[in-house]
């Protein structure tokens, strides 16, 4: 009987003993479930990474510009190649290593490219061959003004020539001025381009026709200046582009100031929103100066590039950079300068009665053999050009 008792007790104990086992696994495990629970409702907390503080952005566009290339037949003569070509190559030597640095480089086509099919031709109604754009390209010129006063010299044939010249290189070249249908002026002169983030639309007019007017309803053929056109073709731009850029060719005849009615159109302009203005047609060097506190520079004329004109005053040009440059802030506002615009002149030299071996130099690499009285020549056009802006800096890159 007690054998028996002893029996119980222990079978007792051991009952007690597995069911504290169970007891304490059931309890490991709720506690272990719950926790999963816990940590299954409880959100992720996210780890934040440290914001650099936002900074402004800035875009830079170098630009360089020269004057007319009035192809006289001196000139073309000199370019003829023994194949029965033409090459204007060599004549701008001294200047590609120039103009071949910057972003925007720009010339005023003064004479028609019409080609040699229409028979070259001299003053007073000039006609060029394709080969005076080749050199440019070739020199790194990727902005052009068609519309001056000798447009029409070859009548609406020489415009259908020189745009389909212009259009096999538009790849490379942005031009304005003249159009071979009204279709293309409207979307030519409403067109933004783009090069190193900034934006930019480029108009070409002139106020002059030399009595040569377009045909009724084909006024597309040469872009001649009025207040309501201008107005109309920068209000399509000026709120999608970073700047707007207008060519003008304007003002009188080898006069070395400013003219009333250049005043009164730059100031028009720049009310309008162009914020740099490149003047061409007196064939002398004039004055440069901002407007509208500083929004608007403009040039009032480059002078001749290139040319067989007789005179000092008229073998000499200017050429010039500057840089516009765009910020954007923080706030994502824009703000867009025309700033550090640099001057050089330059001068044509031709040979042998002058009329052989064209270039044109930086006046800096002229030596007295080749200008007996630079120094002179020089500081008189200096003063011409500093006139209104007399902080004007002198030197161009690569002169």
């Amino acid at each position: 009987m007690a054998k028996k008792k002893v029996k119980l007790k222990r079978k007792a104990k051991g009952l007690i003993l597995f069911l504290l086992i169970v007891l304490i696994g059931l309890g490991v495990y709720s506690a272990s479930s719950y926790t999963q629970a816990k940590k299954k409702e409880e959100p992720k907390k996210e780890v934040k990474k440290e914001e650099k503080p936002k900074e402004p952005k800035e875009y830079n566009l170098s630009v360089f510009m020269v004057g007319d290339a009035l192809i006289h037949s001196a000139v073309y003569t000199d370019a003829r190649t023994s194949d029965g070509g033409y090459d204007f190559k060599p004549m701008l030597e001294k200047i590609k290593p120039i103009s071949s640095k910057y972003d925007l480089v720009y010339y005023n086509q003064e004479t028609v490219l019409g080609g040699t099919e229409l028979g070259l031709s001299n003053y007073p109604r000039f006609n060029s061959p394709y080969e005076v754009g080749d050199a440019f390209i070739d020199a790194g010129f990727n902005l052009v003004s068609l519309a001056t006063n000798h447009t029409m010299d070859k009548n609406e044939q020489g415009v259908i020539n020189s745009v389909n010249y212009w259009k096999k290189h538009k790849d490379k070249v942005v031009y304005s001025g003249q159009w071979i249908s009204a279709e293309e002026r409207e979307k030519e002169t409403s067109q933004i381009y783009e090069k190193n983030g900034i934006k930019y639309a480029f108009l070409s007019y002139t106020t002059w026709t030399n009595g040569l007017e377009t045909p009724v309803g084909k006024e597309y053929l040469n872009n001649v200046y009025s207040d309501e056109k201008a107005k109309a073709d920068i209000a399509k731009v000026k709120d999608k582009a970073d700047i707007v850029i207008v060519a003008m060719h304007w003002g009188t005849e080898y006069y070395l100031g400013a003219d009333r009615d250049q005043d009164r159109i730059a100031k028009f302009l720049a009310d309008q929103g162009v914020q740099l203005i490149i003047g061409a047609h007196p064939h002398v060097v004039e004055p440069v100066e901002y407007l509208n506190d500083g929004k608007t520079f403009v040039i009032y004329s480059l002078g001749n590039f290139i040319s067989d004109q007789e005179g000092n005053e008229r073998l000499t040009g200017l050429m010039m950079s500057l840089n516009i440059k765009k910020v954007v802030d923080v706030d994502d506002s824009v703000t867009v300068t025309v700033e550090d615009p640099h001057a050089e002149l330059i001068y044509t030299k031709s040979y042998y009665g002058g009329k052989r071996n064209f270039k044109v130099y930086p006046y800096p690499q002229l030596d007295y053999n080749l200008l007996s009285n630079k120094d002179a020549l020089y500081e008189k056009y200096k003063k011409v050009v500093m006139e209104f802006y007399p902080d004007l800096k002198w030197g161009v890159t690569g002169a």
